[in-house]
């Protein structure tokens, strides 16, 4: 009896091992499995151990094979279970930094009326890439404005830094009287337009502190035409 019971056991388990159990993808479900060789192998075992009433121990038998086995294969399921997906979360790229629009002789008038200094409107200029194509009009406009010379002569400057020919030699001027006791005359200059030589009047302005002295701008020849040095005080 005890070897009929082992063979039916044996059998069993191969069946079991052979057969197997798949998931709905096809995978092998060990779960499935182990609950089925363990509830078989275990209703075997508990008939041969209770002689008396073969089938309580079955019964018995089957249903502690069962929780067993299906523990075993449970565990066996979850170490071949591929680790879940690592999602890196991707930064927002960063928002593009907004270009101020570049300085318009509207701008330029304005910052003067406001005591901006001459340094600061010229830095404006340049950190807004800003072209200026000035005409005779609206260089009169800008001096009416109380723009200083040395604006303009930037502004009219951004159109191309480098002259192509000589500047003219300057025209007499005609000076007004000072408008005070510390007022001090920037003579006019020459300015390149880009395509031409355009010429911006001096005037009377009071220097930035005491005993300031002003250097005019003035024109140098270079490997690839004539380059502008600005005015400045000592």
């Amino acid at each position: 009896m005890k070897l009929i019971a082992v063979k039916v056991v044996t059998l069993v388990a191969l069946s079991g091992i052979l057969a197997g159990c798949v998931d709905r993808y096809g995978r092998q479900d060990n779960t499935g499995s182990g609950a089925l060789i363990g509830g078989a192998s275990g209703a075997a075992i508990g008939a041969i151990a209770d002689r008396r009433n073969p089938g309580a121990g079955a019964l018995i038998g089957g249903v502690a094979g069962l929780i067993t086995g299906g523990l075993i294969g449970h565990s066996m399921d979850e170490e071949r279970r591929p680790p879940p997906p690592v999602y890196v979360a991707t930064p927002p790229p960063p928002a593009p930094v907004a270009t101020p629009p570049p300085v318009s002789v509207a701008d330029v008038e304005n910052l003067t009326h406001s005591g901006v200094s001459d340094n600061d409107i010229i830095n404006q200029i340049n950190s807004t890439h800003a072209v200026f194509h000035l005409d005779a009009e609206t260089i009169i406009r800008l001096k009416n404005s109380g723009v200083s010379q040395n604006v303009i002569a930037y502004m009219l400057g951004t159109a191309n830094a480098v002259a192509t020919q000589a500047p003219p030699p300057p025209p007499t001027e005609t000076v007004e009287v000072a408008p005070g006791p510390d007022y001090v005359y920037e003579r006019g200059e020459w300015v390149w337009n880009g395509a031409a030589w355009v010429w911006v009047g001096g005037r009377w302005v009071v220097p930035p502190y005491r005993h300031a002295v002003w250097v005019e701008a003035h024109w140098v020849a270079g490997r690839h035409g004539w380059y502008r040095v600005p005015g400045h005080w000592l």
